[in-house]
């Protein structure tokens, strides 16, 4: 992929979202979402965006069959004036999705204002159909005969990642993590792999999942299904008795995999003690917690932060919300899936060590907290009574992940995991390896995904280039330059931002759905912000969020003290901070707005 396909795509810049050519770099607004209005002879879109701050107007030839109050995707006629406020911008209606304010609608709109689709070109479709599920395995491991399986949710339809557990002759622990194949079947600079870059990753948006990848590549070809055999890349981890890492093998293998376990099920087996291969699973889970605990203790910061779930019905509509419970289970496989992409990135840098040369590569980086948002976080703990004792310019890891640790199962525990990982940097893809703050990681890439994740494969490519003693003519077609991996890791790290608020969006026009006829409802709520004009509350059990306006609560008039971080009425002197439990009532709903609103009880 040294020569990028220059079709456009979607950037990420704070909360605006950029169509650009991915050659160019331009940072021009061209396509919006909004709601079309309709002035008679002519009639105007009112953005999404608050990138744009202004109306567009469309002609009659331009309306393309939109009514009033529709919900439209419009391309800009003339992007290059929006930052001039006394120029008109003009539009063209390119996709009219139905009524503003219906849930179906308004995630329509939010996938097309995030350049979504679930739809692949015809390049794509055609090329599909003429990969054959055939299987060269020269040169692979054979592991059919091992005992290797999978967990995951139990609703997940793509099994990219098997597990193994063995034991050396020296008594040591063997762990095999075995991520799917894809680049056998995805070759680079073929049509498959330019949409799998443009994609960059898949999305899941609460009932639908727009994939990176065709569903015969995702859910089939390498889908690591159980009792069937598939083409993986494995890394063989030796670990000592105090689970240290001693030695690392990676190879392209083939496996068979002997079970489909879902977290429940091998959490109700460690719970138990009873199940299917119980006592595989419990050295599993006992090495896992081993090397969490050995995380948590040296670098790596434990942010204990909350998800929601959605049941949905037969239609997709929301039957209830819940938080996601953390299994042990859970965690189990995320500690091998870390373990597995920081060998990844530990063979690289041996390589390089080894050559003297400078080796590309896609890293996952994590920088060092910015200081004015670490000082920020102080100020706003003490009200709670811990201090970081920091200076502006140090950000303080080890005083940071003793906070964490101090308020584990404290009422404010969320409220301070929130804005602690707020002001956290962003992760990113990056050609250079700064390390990974979060993790403390010296070392780290991201190899586990790559049905998923476009860095994943790239990773897979190049690890198998650097690991080839005699590269034959496919190891060297996959040959990056460094320019081509930095703008992968550009691009890539975009994606991501891209798909992350997409997410979020769709998330909030789902709660707000499931809210819709709860008006009315008292609910326990945790204050979750404070700005000028109220309170941001948002309910314990299942985490949706709204605004309580100070001019709504009854007998008093609320002022912010910005600086103290809390709010106080002028007559009672009643205070409210972040974290204060407080009883709500909803009083409106808004789709469109994305708003909740309430009211104290």
């Amino acid at each position: 992929m040294d020569n990028l396909p220059k079709n456009n795509i979607t950037k990420m810049s704070r909360k605006k979202v950029l169509t650009e050519n991915s050659t160019k770099g331009l940072n021009v607004i061209k396509h919006v979402s909004g709601k079309f209005v309709n002035k008679g002879y002519y009639g105007i879109v009112i953005p999404d965006s608050k990138e744009i701050r202004r109306d567009i107007i469309i002609y009659p030839d331009d309306i393309n069959g939109a009514e009033n109050g529709d919900k439209i995707f419009c391309e800009i006629l003339n992007p290059g004036d929006i930052d001039y406020q006394f120029s008109d911008l003009k539009g063209r209606i390119i996709n009219v999705f139905g009524k503003a304010g219906i849930p179906d609608v308004e995630v329509q709109s939010v996938m097309a204002k995030y350049g979504l689709t679930k739809v692949f070109p015809n390049a794509v479709l055609n090329e599909v159909k003429n990969i054959v599920e055939q299987f060269d395995l020269e040169g692979r491991v054979d592991l059919r005969e091992k005992l290797i399986f999978t967990i995951d949710p139990f609703d997940a339809k793509d099994f990219d990642d098997a597990i193994s557990l063995e034991s050396d002759k020296n008594g040591n622990y063997v762990v095999g993590v075995h991520i799917a194949d894809v680049s056998f079947f995805v070759r680079k600079n073929s049509a498959l792999d330019n949409e799998a870059f443009r994609r960059g990753t898949s999305v899941y948006l609460v009932d639908q999942v727009v994939p990176m990848l065709p569903e015969i590549i995702s859910n089939d070809l390498c889908s690591l299904k159980p009792g069937v055999d598939r083409l993986t890349f494995s890394v063989f981890i030796t670990l000592n008795e105090k689970c240290e890492i001693i030695d690392f093998k990676f190879s392209k293998s083939v496996i068979n995999s002997k079970y489909r376990f879902t977290y429940e099920e091998v959490q109700q087996i460690l719970d138990s003690g009873k199940g299917v291969h119980e006592e595989t699973l419990r050295q599993m889970y006992n090495i896992s917690k081993a090397l969490t605990d050995d995380r948590i203790n040296s670098e790596s910061l434990d942010f204990d932060s909350k998800e929601i779930k959605f049941e949905l019905d037969s239609k997709g509509k929301v039957k209830e919300i819940k938080i996601k419970p953390r299994l042990d289970s859970m965690r189990m496989i995320e500690e091998f899936m870390l373990l597995a992409n920081k060998c990844a990135t530990l063979y690289v840098s041996n390589r390089q060590r080894e050559t003297n040369m400078r080796l590309p590569f896609i890293y996952r980086v994590h920088d060092d907290p910015d200081p004015d948002k670490i000082s920020e976080l102080n100020k706003f703990i003490v009200q709670f009574g811990y201090n970081l004792n920091i200076s502006a310019s140090k950000p303080g890891k080890k005083k940071l992940r003793k906070l964490l640790q101090l308020i584990k199962g404290k009422p404010e525990e969320y409220i301070i995991n929130d804005l602690a990982i707020r002001s956290m940097a962003k992760a990113v893809y990056h050609e250079k390896n700064t390390g990974h703050y979060g993790l403390g990681f010296d070392d780290y890439t991201h190899f586990t995904s790559p049905i998923r994740r476009y860095p994943d494969l790239v990773v897979h490519r190049l690890l198998a280039y650097y690991l080839s003693e005699k590269p034959t003519q496919m190891h060297r077609d996959i040959v990056y330059n460094l320019k081509t991996v930095k703008e992968i890791c550009i691009h890539s790290s975009n994606r991501e931002q891209n798909a992350i608020a997409a997410e979020r969006e769709i998330i909030k026009i789902k709660q707000i759905e499931y809210m819709k006829n709860k008006i009315g409802g008292e609910y326990e709520a945790v204050i979750s912000g404070i700005i000028d004009r109220g309170l941001f509350v948002e309910i314990i059990d299942i985490l949706v969020e709204g605004l309580i306006r100070f001019k709504d609560i009854e007998g008093d008039y609320f002022i912010y003290d910005e600086k103290n971080h809390y709010a106080y009425g002028r007559k009672t002197k009643k205070i409210y901070r972040a974290g204060d439990v407080v009883n709500v009532k909803l009083i409106s709903v808004n789709i469109e707005t994305r708003k909740l609103e309430f009211m104290l009880v």
